[in-house]
């Protein structure tokens, strides 16, 4: 199962008007980063950085105004994509300037049932909040001290790891799995080791000798049929 974790950056809050000028993505394949990843900056087509935007993120005009416009990226952006289910932090501001972007150029919107809203997961799990990335990355021992403001990828990839911790991925199959190799010693993919039980062609000889397996009888006859220990047939 393919995901991709990913934010954008945008010249301000209104999707009407405002533009899409950094999208970050990581490539997660059944919860496991690949390694693939995408980054990209937009020129937003003379639509200028809000102050307050550029307060959050630092992305100036100056350094946008040679950067290809969305059109032009529009297809590398799908490519990426391909089938893979969109994971963002506050989905519906992100969905919302991707599907904007995608209505301006003719091309249709990505449907609800293929995004994943990582706020509205920390929300059932954690009701009390707080729930913004900082909070999640404090709450899950992320190191974020590198965030000194947002950017599209590294907040991409700062979200991967709270969405693995949140749905517990960390801890899957036992967190058992190795990296299988081809002929040239790369890594190409994650194979499950599977755990199972072994059964003895002959039972193990107790452990107990006879007065100490008498004495633990004795004992749990003091002990009354409803206790637990009656339950148990210890083996002699």
């Amino acid at each position: 199962m393919r995901e991709i974790i990913f934010d954008t950056e945008t010249t301000g809050l209104d999707n009407r008007v405002d533009r899409i000028i950094e999208i970050g993505g990581i490539e997660l394949d059944n919860h496991f980063p690949t390694g693939r990843t995408i980054h990209l900056y937009v020129n937003p087509s003379n639509q200028k950085v809000h102050p307050d935007a550029l307060a959050v993120h630092g992305i100036t005009d100056e350094f946008l105004k040679d950067k290809p416009l969305f059109a032009d990226l529009a297809q590398q952006i799908l490519d990426f994509f391909g089938d893979a289910k969109w994971i963002a932090h506050n989905a519906t501001f992100d969905m919302g300037f991707m599907n904007a972007e995608f209505a301006r150029i003719g091309l249709p919107p990505i449907l609800p049932e293929r995004v994943t809203d990582t706020l509205s997961m920390a929300r059932r799990k954690h009701p009390m909040g707080p729930n913004s990335l900082d909070a999640l990355c404090r709450r899950y021992g992320i190191d974020n001290s590198h965030r000194a403001k947002h950017g599209a990828l590294l907040d991409s990839e700062l979200l991967a790891d709270v969405y693995i911790e949140m749905i517990g991925g960390r801890q899957a199959a036992l967190g058992l799995g190795v990296a299988s190799s081809n002929s040239n010693g790369q890594e190409t993919a994650i194979e499950e080791i599977i755990v199972g039980t072994i059964t003895r062609p002959r039972q193990l000889a107790a452990r107990l000798s006879g007065e100490e397996q008498q004495a633990h009888d004795a004992l749990i006859a003091k002990l009354g049929q409803k206790s637990i220990w009656a339950k148990y047939d210890l083996p002699n």
